[in-house]
């Protein structure tokens, strides 16, 4: 699971254009580096795929938030955390919906009752939707810069109902409804998520913490699939999928419909838009007044403008600087006591900690892509994703073997389902403390002790290793995806974010579908035996960090030893 887990939507900080050095002084309220850079989820770079301007016919144009009523700010932030809470990463519970679908007969009929068969056909369905998730956050990007959150809402409900019908009828048809139906109930999840982000910006000074509430939401929703598995043995299987599902079909439908009634058409503005966009207008500029051309026409006889003329235009100007003047009242109310100033002056103290930020924010996303940074980080993410997913779709295989017991396993596996959602809600107000406070050496070699410490646990055949084991792995999961999000914005800044950013998560995504391999290598070369293939994975994973954590310790030399030269090219 690796979709975009992110503590802020824009910057403070200016960044120099491929060529100009990278030099920052000391940040004004009127030096132009206070102009914010909005984090972009758009895969395509921006040579490619020029921001359109926005007028008032664009689908995709944004728009303050002091312009709609708190109240219904209020409630269109709780309606998007609900229904991600049911829509954003069901797809994660598949740990819990396997039982569930193994006693539904799943496979049965094309397996002729082989439950290795049935395993892999299984595991590959949740290897497709992983895949589609993480590949689908590229398309998101793109439509959501374009058409706007509506729109793309809208999108991911009708992939939701889509997946849910499949999956509904899947019992009675001949051919397999279960694969379409958990990728499209995959894909609509990016949609309905990242779509939400941009609710952050309806209370500026709590952007974090909306943003905080739309991830654990996103965590949680794994859990659903657990509460279905406990109705299902709780009626001792007669709330079946067909049921189940159908009445899933609720979810969209209300997904839709809060969209046309509740939630906005547009996305909101970041602070840094509003300040530009609403900034009080130069006296002396060019009158906006009296038609398209008639600023042109002015200036061109300005020597023979009667007086009426002249009196016209200094009224019209001042009725632009009393408007501009109230929207920057509106504007400070809703920001609060914090200036742009001391934002910037907060963001410049933490990105200094991290030790890298800026090393590659000069460059286009193409020279980003092929340097080292990228490439480090996106080797050790294709590992670890791998593990990850590989784990999930298989503890209770894995652990009944380590154990020696279908039962203890099976205890494991609930706790696992319990445990998932409940971690990615618990380490939430410490990931934003630690990436902010700690230099990203230290966190990458955090991450890659961790990650080896779990595929030590994964392989001890002792029950406590087994629940150590889960307890370490549920924190590390989104503490990891939100670490690399945060290096990528760190390194190659927010311009190219989505393109980076989307290009990582993408290969490893793809990369996914070696975890067919790794089944039959788990089931039909080791007979069952997990310990090969997770000692292959920890030991990969394990170089690939090392490998990560010396280069960006080396790159930071290189980085001060030469800026101490005056030179910021120091990487082709």
């Amino acid at each position: 699971m690796s979709l975009p887990r992110v503590g802020s939507l824009e910057t403070f900080l200016s960044v120099p254009t491929e060529g100009e050095t990278s030099r920052r002084g000391s940040i004004t309220s009127s030096a132009p580096s206070i102009r914010a850079r909005r984090l972009s989820f758009n895969p395509l770079p921006e040579s490619w795929d020029p921001v359109v301007a926005r007028d008032a016919d664009h689908p995709a144009q944004t728009i303050g938030a002091f312009e709609v009523p708190q109240w219904k700010r209020i409630l269109q932030i709780i309606c998007a955390v609900i229904y991600c809470l049911f829509a954003a990463g069901i797809v994660f519970g598949y740990a819990a919906i396997k039982p569930v679908l193994k006693k539904t007969g799943a496979y049965q009929s094309i397996c002729e009752g082989d439950d290795v068969c049935v395993e892999i056909r299984l595991n590959f369905m949740f290897t497709v939707a992983a895949v589609v998730t993480n590949v689908a956050a590229l398309p998101v990007g793109a439509i959501l810069d374009h058409f706007g959150p509506q729109v793309s809402s809208v999108i991911g409900a009708i992939c939701l109902a889509i997946g849910a019908v499949f999956m509904a009828i899947s019992e009675r048809v001949a051919w397999d409804a279960l694969m379409p139906g958990y990728v499209f109930l995959a894909l609509g999840g990016p949609f309905t998520y990242i779509s939400s982000f941009h609710l952050s910006n309806a209370f500026p000074q709590h952007s974090g913490l909306i943003l905080a509430l739309l991830t654990g939401a996103f965590d949680a929703s794994s859990a659903l699939f657990l509460v279905y598995r406990l109705v299902f043995q709780g009626t001792g299987g007669a709330f079946g999928l067909q049921k189940f599902f159908f009445a899933y079909l609720a979810v969209p439908a209300a997904i839709i419909l809060l969209q046309f009634t509740v939630l906005p058409r547009q996305s909101y503005k970041t602070v840094g838009e509003m300040i530009v966009d609403y900034e009080v207008p130069d006296s002396e500029g060019p009158l906006p007044f009296g038609g398209p051309n008639s600023s042109g026409a002015i200036g061109a006889a300005d020597d023979q403008v009667d007086e009426e003329t002249a009196l016209l235009r200094e009224a019209h100007r001042r009725e632009q600087r009393e408007h501009s003047s109230t929207i920057a009242h509106e504007i400070e109310e809703l920001l609060g006591a914090e200036t742009a100033d001391k934002q910037a002056q907060r963001e410049e103290e933490a990105n200094n900690r991290s030790g890298v930020w800026g090393v590659m924010h000069s460059y286009s996303a193409a020279r980003q892509i092929r340097s080292p940074w990228f490439v480090f980080i996106c080797l050790f993410t294709v590992v670890q994703m791998t593990r990850i997913n590989f784990f999930v779709a298989t503890i209770r295989e894995q652990y009944t073997a380590i154990l020696g017991s279908a039962a203890r396993a099976t205890e494991i596996n609930n706790f696992f389902d319990l445990a998932l959602p409940l971690g990615g809600i618990l380490a939430i107000p410490f990931i934003g403390a630690v990436l902010d406070h700690t230099r990203t050496v230290v966190v990458l070699a955090a991450l890659v002790a961790v990650a080896t410490a779990i595929g030590v646990l994964g392989v001890l055949p002792y029950e406590w290793a087994a629940y150590a084991n889960i307890c370490l792995f549920v924190l590390y999961r989104p503490f990891y995806y939100t670490a690399v999000s945060d290096y990528s914005a760190k390194v190659f800044g927010f311009k190219t974010f989505g393109t980076v950013y989307g290009a990582i998560i993408c290969l490893a995504g793809l990369f996914n579908f070696s975890q067919r391999g790794l089944d039959v290598m788990l089931h039909e070369v080791y007979h069952g035996n997990p310990v090969p293939v997770n000692l292959m994975l920890t030991a990969v994973g394990l170089v690939m960090g090392i490998q990560l954590v010396a280069f960006v310790a080396f790159g930071k030399a290189l980085m001060r030893r030469m800026r101490g030269y005056g030179s910021n090219t120091y990487w082709p």
